[in-house]
């Protein structure tokens, strides 16, 4: 049962994270988060305040429990079996009754990026914010988060390969179970803003391997280089050079664990005229070297044939 009501008028300033409580970077590789909703909650007495991410989008399945979910200044009370889902930018806060069962799933930007070409319908369900009671059809999507979860957590052979199918069998689901266009939140204007971030955040998408000027992406957006670093600092709490810095990053360390490719491959591709630059730009932004870096995953694997 949902009844919404008008929330107190939220804090300021509100919050961003990469994952709820932690202001480092995106902790692994992979494009994914999961863990259970119980793992984050319980740390923080089971209520987690209001907050945002700027490139990250949650989906949260609750099989037993209660919730009081406050999602862009609206309050909601809920009992499980339930889907929430909460788009990137999203101001979102949670208090889960003791015990609460279920997950959640993050995604990161680029992984959405993925799954608006791949399923350009489906992948629609991402960006609505809205809590859906579920029926008999929870089944399958309480199956697949299960096994995502169980696949997530155990570095096998072809995992993401795996993982990649299963979310895309999850946003099909989910876009099937979302709550009607005329039962989901709304009336609540976005910040102006985010428009920006967005368009600046595909930008970068398309563009992080050939290192474009910042002043280059804002003049594409119309907006001056100072006001986009502006924006991204308010909203995201880092700045636009900062974000670019952390995309190009990311596909390091995606390509120095899943991928055979010599460290200078790696440092041509993602643009660095050589590899002593990317293995100084990768150690400061790591602590570590390129090469220690992939000894540590390499480590981490399991053995061939697992």
């Amino acid at each position: 049962m949902q009844t919404p009501s008008t929330t107190s008028e939220l804090p300021l300033p509100i919050p961003t994270f990469s994952l709820y409580g932690e202001h480092q970077g995106w902790p692994t590789p992979d494009l994914i988060h999961c863990e259970s909703i119980a793992e984050r909650s319980r740390l923080h007495d089971w209520r987690i305040h209001p907050h945002r991410h700027s490139d990250l989008s949650h989906l949260l399945l609750l099989t037993s429990g209660e919730v009081e979910l406050e999602l862009e200044g609206k309050r909601l009370s809920c009992q499980a079996p339930l889907m929430i889902l909460v788009p990137a930018l999203s101001v979102h806060g949670f208090t889960f009754s003791p015990g609460i069962q279920g997950h959640i799933l993050t995604l990161a930007a680029p992984l959405l990026v993925h799954l608006r070409r791949e399923l350009p319908d489906a992948s629609r369900v991402w960006t609505r914010a809205g809590a859906t009671p579920l029926g008999t059809g929870g089944k399958r999507l309480v199956g697949l988060m299960d096994h995502i979860d169980a696949e997530y957590r155990r570095p096998a052979r072809d995992r993401s390969v795996l993982l990649d199918a299963l979310t895309k069998a999850l946003t099909v689901e989910a876009a099937r179970a979302a709550t009607p266009p005329s039962q989901r939140i709304s009336g609540v204007k976005p910040d102006p803003g985010h428009v920006h971030l967005q368009r600046y955040q595909a930008l970068v998408e398309q563009r992080f391997r050939q290192h474009p000027r910042v002043s280059e992406l804002a003049t594409e957006i119309t907006v001056s280089a100072a006001h986009l670093n502006a924006l991204c600092r308010r909203l995201t709490g880092r700045g636009a050079q900062a974000l670019m810095h952390e995309r190009v990053l990311l596909e390091a360390k995606r390509e120095l664990t899943y991928t055979n490719l010599t460290i200078a491959q790696v440092a041509d591709g993602l643009g660095f005229s050589e590899p002593a630059y990317f293995s100084r730009f990768f150690k400061r932004l790591t602590g570590c070297s390129p090469k220690d870096f992939r000894q540590r995953q390499q480590r981490a694997a399991p053995p061939p044939g697992a």
